[in-house]
């Protein structure tokens, strides 16, 4: 008969056995009869994980518990990951000190919406809510201290960034350019949604939207694509014209003595060198021909397609350009894209055209007239911009067209074939050099599709002050740099080629279209790398580091100790991947 009264407890017992040791937790009652006391099992426990053995032990000596969602409360739940990420990279490549020396609110503020633009671009007002501690939708406001933020605020950080334009940008090109630098130049623009900023102009629209004003904006690089500057203009200012300012800038500014400047055929022309470029000593650079020059040395002679009988690359010389180098270059696959697309453009006019001669000769309500014919053949010829490929007949009462075959000829024998023109010696760029060189262009176009499509969003652009557009597109320029050193970092887990060497060293020639290395063919087909880790975008990653979340937490426990409740934050524990993309940034999670 089991004694009533008496302690229960468990009670852990050792013995070792052949080397092994063994434990065995019995749940004891332990009581006194008589001047005996005596031990009473009720039950072996020792099948239970060592966990919840601890938490009867611990509960029968008096402690007490409550349900975790009592005892424990998450109070909020803000993405930290991404933050972590963009923030740490940008202290890590010294940004912050770049901007200014000493801390402020400014600073803060500015140092935000860089990492705002690349988290999650949209206007001021939602960065703004985004910071603050009542609305926030990310950790960034908590990591800055900046939890009482409003737009007004966010737009007199970015007077005093404006300000400091200058200075900051000639700290970057002290970091990134030196003596004999190479600078890729480009410009581009974008439209503008209001209609009271004196910089909104109205012209050929680059992003198809005609009924909005243009401003215009041009971005200094490295021969990396590393960016470096970037100034705005009016949006009617021909991208020429922007060339004076920055070569001004480069020269003055940045204080560099030589430099190559390298810009396409619609930035570097005639005038330009002419004007701007030759008398300027120190200052090399590197340009290409127009279509029409290039004709124009074919049909004198100078440039001769057997030239390419056994290579796709040679030199040329020519009287029109005394003291320069021309470098022609032929590439087969770009002639076959080039034959193509006329084809393709011709067959559409062609289509087009023979409706209207149809429309000559119904019967019921027939075109009639030279002008109304002509206005409708005009229309089309000049949409597929083609006119020169046809032959057109038109009279009051009809209209006919044939091919031009003799000038469609002479146009697809020079397929594929570019020039490029450049003042600097043969003894300090070769021709393969030049030519790399001018084609790393493509590393600012690849720039202007982040800032404009893809990640930053520079546009649209609502700022109704000149400074504060200004301000606007320097913001997304240094969110640019600080994307630019992410992904090189970050290159083994994304798409990027982080053996671009290697793929170099592949291409038959430099004239020949780039190509992948091996290792990064391998991440596309597979979309994992040779480690099985999943392969990411840019911005699938920042979605990915955004489920790390720093969770604020309130422990709530007894009746008696529930006025001095305490809050702690937790972080998500991060998966192995998102621990490699830290690992490779070089930057911690957090606390």
């Amino acid at each position: 008969m089991m004694k009533r009264g008496g302690a229960v407890h468990v009670a852990t017992t050792r013995r070792r056995h052949k080397g092994r040791l063994y434990q065995t937790h019995l749940l004891r009652r332990t009581y006194r009869e008589g001047d005996r006391v005596k031990h009473q099992t009720l039950g072996n426990i020792s099948h239970l994980p060592p966990q919840l053995i601890e938490i009867i032990r611990a509960a029968l000596r008096g402690q007490e518990f409550l349900p975790v969602t009592e005892a424990l409360e998450i109070r909020r739940s803000l993405p930290h990951g991404h933050v972590a990420a963009v923030l740490g990279t940008l202290r890590k490549i010294g940004l912050e000190r770049l901007l200014a020396s000493r801390r402020s609110r400014s600073r803060d503020l500015a140092v935000a919406m860089v990492v705002a633009r690349v988290l999650d671009p949209c206007s001021k007002l939602a960065t703004a809510r985004g910071l603050r501690a009542d609305t926030a939708f990310s950790a960034l406001g908590e990591e800055l201290g900046l939890e009482s933020v409003d737009e007004d605020d966010l737009y007199e950080a970015m007077d005093w960034l404006v300000e400091r334009q200058v200075r900051i940008e000639s700290k970057l090109a002290k970091r990134h350019l030196s003596e004999g630098s190479v600078v890729l130049y480009d410009a581009t623009s974008s439209y503008y949604t209001g209609r009271r900023c004196s910089l909104a102009k109205f012209r050929h629209p680059r992003d198809g939207k005609k009924d909005f004003g243009q401003i215009l904006y041009g971005l200094l690089c490295n021969r990396e694509g590393c960016p470096v500057a970037v100034e705005v203009f009016e949006g009617n200012v021909g991208d020429p014209m922007t060339l004076g300012v920055q070569i001004s800038k480069v020269r003055d500014r940045f204080g560099l003595g030589r430099v190559v400047l390298v810009g396409d055929r619609g930035m570097i022309t005639e005038a330009r060198i002419r004007e701007e470029l030759e008398p300027v000593e120190g200052l090399d650079w590197i340009t290409a021909l127009r279509a029409p020059a290039i004709r124009k040395l074919a049909d004198e002679g100078a440039l001769q397609l057997s030239l390419f009988d056994e290579r796709d690359l040679a030199q040329i010389t020519s009287p029109q350009y005394p003291g320069e180098r021309l470098i022609a270059c032929r590439n087969p696959l770009l002639a076959e894209e080039r034959s193509r697309k006329r084809e393709s453009l011709l067959k559409s006019t062609e289509k087009e055209l023979d409706k209207i001669v149809a429309a000559t000769r119904r019967k019921s309500r027939p075109l009639r007239g030279k002008a109304k014919i002509g206005v409708r053949v005009g229309r089309v010829i000049n949409h597929y911009k083609v006119a020169k490929h046809f032959k057109l007949k038109i009279t009051d009462d009809g209209f006919t067209y044939e091919r031009d075959t003799v000038k469609i000829a002479s146009e697809a024998a020079l397929d594929g074939i570019y020039i490029i023109r450049t003042s600097v010696p043969e003894d300090a760029f070769d021709a393969e050099t030049t030519v790399r060189t001018y084609k790393n262009l493509s590393l600012v176009e690849q720039a202007f599709r982040s800032l404009k499509l893809i990640d930053l969003k520079v546009r649209p652009i609502h700022h109704r002050l000149e400074q504060r557009v200004r301000a606007h597109v320097f913001l997304c320029m240094l969110a640019l740099y600080v994307e630019w050193h992410m992904r090189r970092a970050l290159a083994p887990v994304l798409f990027d080629d982080e053996q671009r060497e290697v793929a170099e060293a592949l291409r038959d020639s430099v004239v020949s279209p780039a190509r992948r290395s091996p290792k990064s063919l391998r991440k596309a087909s597979r979309k994992r790398t040779d480690e099985g880790v999943p392969v990411h975008s840019f911005r699938t990653l920042l979605k990915d580091l955004a489920t790390i979340a720093k969770n604020r937490v309130r422990a709530c426990g007894t009746k008696k100790v529930e006025a001095s409740r305490a809050e702690f934050d937790v972080l998500t524990t991060p998966t192995p991947m998102q621990r490699r993309i830290f690992d490779l940034l070089g930057v911690g999670i957090g606390p």
